[in-house]
């Protein structure tokens, strides 16, 4: 038996409720992390991903900013959620399965467009949060655990379109990359993805500018699965759905997916 994970930002839950139940339908993940949900937990249209088979949810929510929900097909349980650099937002939710495997979503700070946290606000409070995450995992190190989500950092050369062009764009500068390595270290966090497609040009993420994103593929590997070392990931299991950037409506996103033995 496997556990099929799949993550996802939304870029708006309520928005995007008919392609998010097209993916339940044709993907049949076990649980799927959304991110990005734009949307008070009371708001989420539940009923709808309900008829589809995913009646068990566990979200932190916030009015048209942020938010991250875990819907599954399988019973789970709220695990509680970090309030990181103590803003309130909606950025962190964790769900346990019966089996013990608990599940982490994140939606770590974007960073806007100057990579210099003395210039940029938002830049310095994603190295903040990333920098927080580092120490939460030294101090509670986790066990039988995946970390999903949009990190917004694309760490490796292969993971953006033209690593020369990147260096100095936020998502691939190279303190970005540090403190995430730093967050993988602290608990040994496995890139599964990279695992199972270690070799070339893999995105998750195509900008909305671009007249034909399919055709620049000016793409960026944004968002991650992560699992501990104890986690049996099904090989070769690691896949982004691409073809869902051009669904009716799309996110600027596709979904990840992994597998994991139980």
């Amino acid at each position: 038996m496997s556990i099929k994970v799949c993550t996802w930002n939304i870029n708006s839950v309520r928005l995007r409720a008919p392609i998010v139940e097209r993916l339940l339908r044709d993907e049949a993940p076990d649980v799927l992390c959304l991110q990005e949900t734009k949307s008070p937990v009371d708001k989420i249209p539940v009923e709808v991903f309900a008829d589809a088979g995913y009646a068990h949810i566990v979200a932190r929510g916030e009015k048209g900013y942020n938010g991250v929900a875990i819907l599954s097909r399988l019973q789970i349980e709220d695990a509680g959620s970090h309030d990181f650099c103590g803003k309130g937002d909606a950025r962190h939710v964790a769900a346990r399965l019966q089996n013990g495997m608990t599940i982490h979503n994140f939606y770590v700070p974007a960073g806007g467009d100057e990579p210099d946290r003395d210039k940029n606000v938002k830049f310095g409070h994603k190295l903040d949060f990333l920098s927080e995450m580092r120490d939460w995992f030294t101090a509670e190190p986790p066990t039988r655990a995946v970390l999903v989500g949009d990190l917004n950092i694309a760490p490796l050369e292969d993971d953006v379109w033209s690593h020369k062009q990147l260096l100095k764009v936020v998502s691939h500068t190279p303190i970005e990359v540090d403190h995430l390595a730093a967050v993988q270290a602290a608990a040994n966090w496995q890139d599964i993805t990279r695992q199972h497609m270690p070799e070339g040009k893999v995105y998750s993420w195509w900008s909305y500018r671009a007249k034909d994103w399919s055709a620049a593929d000016k793409g960026r590997r944004l968002d991650h699965i992560w699992a501990t070392p104890d986690m049996r990931a099904v090989d070769g299991s690691s896949r982004i759905l691409r073809d869902a950037r051009g669904w009716e409506k799309p996110s600027d996103h596709a979904p990840v997916f992994a597998e994991f033995h139980e």
